[in-house]
């Protein structure tokens, strides 16, 4: 099997390879961003900062901008709807060490949504020309968009939108297979993905239904996309790079991971919340992590139900190792 493999590059940036992990809000902080990175993925994106929140100093948004040498390269993410506050605070953080700026335009939560932002921005294609031609004019680094298939089924303009992006001179686009109006729910639509992509030569980034290797080497033959991103299929599973990348270089899906590793990757992980967060912070952060490594090992059920009590580690340590105790 010829390798799948390929470095991406986006800008002035050459990533090792055309894996990244999505930027999920609430999922993908610094910890977790460095576990996805040690497992092989080419970037890493941050959660979603809010470009009003820089604006306005707000003091939580400091610990979303934190970023960790070892986790580079990485893309920061705005959110917004004013052309002039998203370019002037990218203007602003540019000397902090993200390699590369991505606009959302497809966050689909209603608090977002109603305010016009995320992919509410993709009714407007002209609101989205002005906030992509002023950032990429105020800052030197590579600017790209994450966008989504469109806003409903009457409304599909994943193309006219990447076209958009790619005039302004952003540096590339991911692409959600479906709708604002679908959520996460149903299947991605991926010919929407090939059709982007045969339509601009920019990198196109296929996101959507990605969960194994196979599956990713499904995404690249059936669009041509030069990168795939993953989502919801990393939580609970930052080695679904390692394996996505075994897959596409031998064609072989690797063993699933003994118990004894993820539980020691679970109390890695919450090891390193508590030294960013705090204790109080952390125990509540890894609560639905939790939940996720342990869906579907036995008494895990059990494990969610009293999870939502723990307050210190000490707790959430004893529950782990009770889980995946021989």
């Amino acid at each position: 099997m010829a390798d799948a493999v390929k470095k991406l590059q986006i800008g002035n940036v050459v990533l090792e390879n055309n894996l990244i992990l999505a930027p999920m809000a609430g999922v993908t902080d610094l910890p977790f961003r460095l576990l996805c990175r040690e497992q092989g993925a080419g970037l890493v994106c941050m959660e979603m900062v809010s470009a009003k929140a820089i604006y306005f100093r707000n003091k939580n948004t400091q610990e979303l901008l934190e970023i960790h040498p070892d986790e580079q390269p990485v893309s920061l993410q705005l959110f917004g709807s004013d052309p002039d506050i998203i370019s002037e605070m990218a203007k602003q953080i540019e000397e902090r060490p993200f390699s590369i700026l991505d606009i959302n335009m497809g966050c689909p939560v209603p608090k977002v949504v109603n305010n016009g932002e995320g992919s509410a921005l993709m009714k407007n294609p002209k609101l989205v020309e002005e906030i992509i031609s002023k950032t990429v004019k105020a800052i030197h680094k590579p600017v790209t968009v994450k966008i989504r298939k469109g806003f409903n089924d009457s409304m599909v303009n994943a193309v006219e939108i990447a076209k958009i992006a790619e005039g302004c001179g952003a540096s590339a686009v991911a692409v959600h297979g479906r709708t604002r109006e679908q959520y996460y729910a149903g299947k991605a639509d991926w010919d929407i993905i090939a059709k982007v992509k045969e339509a601009v030569s920019i990198p196109v980034i296929g996101n959507g239904d990605v969960t194994d290797g196979p599956t990713a080497k499904a995404l690249l033959d059936q669009t041509g996309c030069d990168g795939i991103m993953v989502g919801r299929a990393v939580r609970g599973n930052p080695w679904i790079f390692e394996q996505i990348l075994h897959f596409l270089r031998t064609g072989e899906e690797l063993p699933r991971h003994l118990a004894s590793e993820v539980r020691d990757t679970i109390l890695r992980h919450a090891r390193m919340e508590l030294q960013v967060k705090g204790e109080y912070t952390a125990v509540r952060e890894m609560r639905k992590h939790v939940a996720w490594y342990t869906a579907g090992y036995p008494n895990s059920a059990a494990l969610r139900r009293s999870i939502n009590e723990m307050e210190s580690f000490e707790e959430l340590e004893m529950a782990v190792k009770n889980i995946f105790s021989e």
